[in-house]
């Protein structure tokens, strides 16, 4: 785990896992983690998934390499530090956003919609279902939202009910902030529509080759972002070598809206 000291790390990495950090071949996912552990020290690496905390603590004993930081459930979640704690003032904000009758008032609403099934074992702050028909999604996002809350759906199959203006990106931009990180050596990486919201914070990014087609229409226009020709954890090792000998996101960004071929 990166040891915190008063110098500036060169770069944060902030990776969703599914498809992504934990995408790819054995071998891709393999070159990836020793890579890191190799500049461990020059790295902080945090974890940003729709996964629960407990999943992820224990995802980082398996690991070769161990994340600095959680972001979990969507971003309705957060632990910090080598013994994964809550940051008081965001578990504040988290807790303000999602009120206390959140649960039973999305369950009398969510009962008007059978075909959305309940993820196991998902708990905290948001609603999770698993959904095979888009317009019943769709529906079924319009009324969420009028609700008081946000609807994501994702990858075709997941439909998360969240506090309003609370998921990845904005969870990640305040955990930055409090652990006093820069957002200018920040990249962030993902797959699928649940990670939309880190690539519209404006920090640079990489989407991976095997990202979700909504998602690669979605930063079409996002210059921010490198649409990698590599999937999963090759896709975020093939940003992460670029971005981590660049000075700032900016020179990052300019020296790869180049095309596949080029790179």
């Amino acid at each position: 785990m990166h040891k915190a000291d008063n110098s500036t790390p060169q770069t944060i990495l902030a990776t969703d896992l599914d498809g992504t950090f934990l995408g790819g071949s054995s071998e891709e996912r393999a070159t990836l983690y020793d890579w890191i552990a190799q500049r461990r020290d020059e790295i902080v690496l945090i974890f940003v998934s729709g996964r629960g905390l407990d999943f992820m603590r224990g995802l980082a004993k398996e690991l070769p390499v161990q994340p600095d930081h959680l972001v979990g459930d969507v971003g309705t979640s957060v632990a910090c530090g080598p013994w994964y704690a809550p940051l008081p003032h965001l578990e504040q904000w988290l807790d303000t956003c999602w009120p206390a009758d959140a649960h039973v008032r999305i369950d009398q609403l969510m009962q008007q919609h059978p075909g959305l099934r309940e993820q196991p074992g998902v708990s905290g702050r948001r609603r999770s279902y698993y959904y095979e028909d888009p317009v019943h999604a769709d529906v079924a996002q319009r009324e969420v939202q009028q609700l008081g809350f946000d609807a994501l759906i994702s990858d075709n199959l997941y439909f998360d009910v969240l506090p309003r203006g609370v998921q990845k990106g904005p969870t990640l931009l305040r955990t930055l902030q409090a652990l006093n990180l820069p957002a200018q050596r920040t990249l962030v990486a993902g797959d699928t529509l649940n990670d939309l919201s880190m690539f519209d914070t404006g920090l640079a990014g990489v989407a991976v080759g095997n990202r979700e087609a909504a998602l690669d229409a979605a930063i079409q226009q996002h210059d921010n972002v490198y649409r990698s020709p590599h999937p999963g954890a090759a896709g975020v090792l093939d940003a992460l070598q670029r971005f981590h000998r660049t000075e700032d996101s900016h020179g990052f960004i300019t020296g790869h809206r180049l095309s596949p071929a080029a790179l």
